[in-house]
This record gives structure tokens, sequence and C-alpha cells, in this order.
């Protein structure tokens, strides 16, 4: 008689990436508990699961006690979670928490013992869960051939003015993440356009577009240094890249093993197809591949075939 398949619990924020996730469970054999947080996690995503709950944001002990009750012991978080809800008008009314949510989070929130920072709030999570028995585990435990690996994903590569802006922008990444403020900075000639906050990728993308009209920039998004790989580990998809379109930006810049990349061969033929380049760096941001000496039809690269 064969022995009952363990049953993994899944956290399911915003985005694709909880599916896949829930695939790559599925491969090894197991099953999947999943908790979905309403207003974030896709509606489709209740199919996929073995055993499933729609939860709000506050409901931290409902979501402990589902996974209590299909034999959870080992738990990943996989999409994004949109904090800005967090500093909504009425946000407690809103989202009503219970009693085991109010006790992990009113040092943060209500007595101000403890900061509001994204890896703070997550390990209370954690945290809450441990309690229970529930250990948290990096979702590309499951699905490891999601991490990018180091190199030019695109047909295009950048160009030698574009290079200096990747690294110029990786420091300034890096140091954000170390202040555990955001992951994406957004540059153009060697000065910063955006930084992320709160807002997130996408609305950091949209303000640089807005402020250089011209486009033709560059996005910058790293992981933070000592990376905690259970939670908020860079993320991009076709949404992503719509954005980067979307605002004139040229190129993509990622740190390769840290950065997921939903379908990425999807990814890699839509920024062809939209003359966007994607390039994956180690740690330190240095380009150590040759650069592309034309890129015919820029504004950019009519400037750099004719500098000095």
């Amino acid at each position: 008689m064969n022995p009952t398949p363990e049953t993994v619990g899944l956290i399911a924020g915003w985005g694709d990436y909880p599916r896949l996730i829930m695939e790559g469970i599925r491969r090894q054999g197991l099953r999947v508990a999943c908790v979905g947080i309403k207003g974030h996690a896709l509606p489709e995503i209740e199919a996929a699961a073995d055993e499933f709950l729609w939860n709000g944001m506050g409901k931290l002990g409902r979501a402990i006690r589902f996974f209590r009750k299909h034999g959870v012991r080992r738990a990943a978080m996989a999409g994004k979670f949109h904090k800005v809800v967090l500093y909504q008008p009425w946000v407690w009314f809103k989202h009503l928490p219970d009693w085991r949510a109010i006790r992990r989070f009113a040092p943060h929130f209500l007595f101000r013992r403890h900061d509001c920072t994204d890896n703070s709030l997550s390990q209370a999570v954690i945290d809450e869960f441990a309690l229970d028995g529930i250990e948290f585990v990096p979702p590309t435990d499951f699905a490891p051939e999601l991490l990018v690996k180091y190199g030019k994903l695109t047909s295009r590569g950048p160009t030698r003015a574009q290079i200096k802006d990747i690294e110029f922008g990786w420091k300034l990444a890096r140091e954000l993440g170390r202040l555990d403020i955001g992951q994406t900075v957004a540059v153009k000639n060697q000065a910063v356009l955006a930084l992320e906050a709160i807002e997130g990728t996408d609305e950091c993308i949209r303000r640089a577009g807005a402020l250089c009209r011209s486009g033709g920039f560059t996005v910058v998004k790293v992981a933070k240094p000592g990376q905690d790989m259970r939670f908020d580990v860079p993320t991009i998809g076709i949404h992503t890249l719509n954005s980067v379109i979307e605002a004139g930006g040229k190129v993509l810049a990622i740190e390769a093993g840290k950065t997921i990349v939903v379908n990425e061969p999807e990814v890699v033929e839509y920024a062809n197809r939209h003359r966007l380049v994607i390039v994956a760096l180690e740690a330190d941001g240095r380009y150590n591949l040759a650069p592309e000496e034309h890129h015919y039809g820029d504004e950019d690269d009519y400037q750099n075939r004719f500098a000095a």
C-alpha cells in the first residue's frame, strides 16, 4: 500500500508564479493545499489545487488552521503581495484581522516597536506559522528551473553606453535592497530616473517613463544582499516587459540565480519582438560579454556611434 503523499502548503499572491510553483510541487509527487489571498491571487488558481481556501490578508489564524487541517508541515509563499493596500483608509476595518494577526502585527502597526519593511513583515508571518510546526521553504525548491541563468537572454545585447548604465544602476539597486526599500532602479546616461519603494516595480518603471519622455532608459532589478529566498524574490514576466516597453525603456538587467523569470521562452520571444534587451548578470553586476556595437535606429545608438 502506497503511503499518502505529503501535502505542501502554498500561499498564493498575484501573478502566474504561484501556478508554476504548484506545478513544480506536483512534479515531485506531492499534494498542494493552497491559500489564495483575496484581491491578489488569480481566480484560476483555485481549480489547480488539491485543497483550496480563499483568505483575506488579515486572516492569519484561519490560514494556519487550514494548513493544519490538511497536515501541512512545509509551506511556501509565491506571487506578489501589494503592500500598498496596508496604507489605504480604514484598512483594519476592510480586512478585519483575526486575533493571531492582531497579536503578531500589533508591534509593527500599533505599538511601533518593529518596522514595517518587507523583510520584517514576511518574517513575522513565517514566525507565526512556525508556532504551529509549519516551516516555510523557498518556493524555488519546487521549481529551480525558474531561476534565470547568467548571460544575454535576448538576441540583442546592450551597447557600451547601456553597459555603463547597467553597472551604474546595479550599485544603486544593491544599496536600495540592502536598506530593504526596493529592488528596482531606472537610469539613463548614468543619472537616476526612478527608485522603487512601496509602489512596486511597475509603478517605478512608469514613473521613469513619465520623467524621461525620450525613452531609451535602462531598468535594473536585483536581489537584496543576503536575499532570503523564502520571500520577496525578484520576479519578472510578460507584465514587467509590458511596463518597460510602454514606458520607453530599452534594457532590463536582472540578477542571475536570484531572479524568477515566469515563462522564460515567451518572455524572451516577446522581448526580441519588441527590440528589448534582457541580460542576467552575477551579483557584482559586471557585464563580461561583448557589447553590441550597432543598434541602428535608436537615438542612443546614434550618439554612441559618433561619440568621441
